[in-house]
């Protein structure tokens, strides 16, 4: 009986850390866009999946237009960046330190965090048509990962209970 309660309880615990490790692979995969899109800001300066036509303009024309929007446009990219990198290695922490421990309150801030993120900003994308593919994949991507990676350790959390 001990033996038998010995594996279930390993293989409950392989399943949570398999879990944890699949969130923070969510989270691992935002700080990677979040410095993805920082590099693009000063490398391309138009975001990732958008052409001069979806901004009205190439970056030379926006700055010769106005070297202050250009400026408030790199200075939101960059600070868009350092959210997303922050949200990342908060997932990371919460799936590491949290999941990894049988911590539900984790599992659903791990989740509800960055669904709240794309929830708000994910609208207005398709309302300025630059809801494009190119653009918006390697979150969905992400979102993908996440949701897997929360849906195993939800069932890993269920089952210790």
């Amino acid at each position: 009986m001990t033996t038998q309660s010995n594996v279930s309880s390993q293989t409950r615990t392989a399943s949570a850390n398999l879990g944890a490790n699949v969130v923070a692979l969510a989270g691992v995969g935002l700080v990677g866009y979040g410095i993805m899109f920082l590099i693009r800001n000063f490398t391309g300066f138009i975001e990732l999946g958008l052409t001069p036509a979806h901004v009205g303009g190439t970056p030379e024309q926006i700055r010769a237009f106005s070297v202050d929007l250009y400026e408030y446009i790199s200075h939101l990219q960059v600070a868009v960046s350092a959210f997303i990198i922050a949200l990342g290695v908060a997932v990371i922490a919460l799936a590491w330190f949290g999941i990894r421990n049988g911590q539900k309150w984790a599992m659903w801030t791990a989740f509800i965090t960055p669904v709240i993120g794309v929830a708000i900003a994910l609208p207005l994308h398709f309302s300025y048509g630059i809801g494009t593919f190119g653009h918006l994949g390697l979150i969905y991507l992400d979102a993908v990962v996440l949701l897997i990676g929360t849906v195993l350790s939800y069932n890993a959390l269920k089952l210790s209970q």
